[in-house]
């Protein structure tokens, strides 16, 4: 099978796997995520073939939707993979992919893997969750768990590990402090720092707008 024809049997098997997902990890994110990735790759050296399969494949069983297991996606890519005779070291490079590519992980010590391709997906994966295509995916998430969207007396947790990040039934705006405002220093590439500036900017400015309308006459809250 030619590198084109896998990349198509892949999308159909995303689009079909996604179909009903929660809206901010549906298929439009992994087509999003595929193009940056191909945006991001035009000035890198990588493997398009095994940074294109990880980018369509990031999220086919995200963990959150899945009681918090994080071997599910990998085990399906790896089946599916499989299933089309995709050569092993592509399958192993795609699973470590979809292993490492999350925030939370980030968040623990220890060895980790990485590579050209893993950085590049990363990195377009990130610029998904910032801008405001970001924003607008925190709030559809929120509210999916019916989170508050913010609340004065529940400040942002800064130093969460893996499992209380995973674990947090915080208020949405708490995200953008806890996640979506660090991820513009943990870019990888130049392409990805360059175009996560802007949406960067974005946010803040969102954020400034969203506490003049919670407290249009400047009132100091009430803890």
């Amino acid at each position: 099978m030619g590198d084109d024809q896998l990349i198509e049997e892949t999308i159909a098997f995303v689009k079909e796997t996604l179909q009903g997902a929660e809206g901010g990890h549906d298929w439009f994110h992994i087509q999003r995520v595929f193009r940056n990735t191909i945006r991001i790759a035009r000035d890198e050296n990588v493997n398009i073939l095994v940074a294109s399969l990880g980018a369509l494949l990031h999220d086919i069983a995200d963990a959150k939707f899945h009681d918090g297991d994080e071997t599910v996606g990998p085990k399906m890519a790896s089946a599916f993979l499989a299933s089309l005779a995709v050569e092993q070291d592509v399958i192993d490079h795609v699973v470590k992919i979809i292993e490492h590519i999350s925030f939370k992980n980030s968040l623990e010590d220890g060895p980790t893997f990485t590579s050209p391709e893993l950085l590049v997906v990363q990195d377009a994966d990130r610029l998904d969750a910032i801008g405001a295509i970001g924003i607008a995916r925190t709030f559809n998430y929120g509210g999916f768990k019916n989170r508050e969207l913010y609340n004065p007396a529940i400040p942002p947790n800064l130093n969460m590990s893996k499992e209380t990040y995973k674990k947090s039934t915080a208020p949405t705006i708490n995200h953008f402090y806890e996640k979506l405002l660090l991820l513009k220093d943990k870019m990888n590439t130049k392409t990805g720092k360059a175009l996560a500036e802007e949406r960067h900017a974005f946010m803040l400015s969102f954020l400034e707008q969203f506490y003049a309308e919670w407290n249009p006459i400047g009132i100091k809250e009430e803890a």
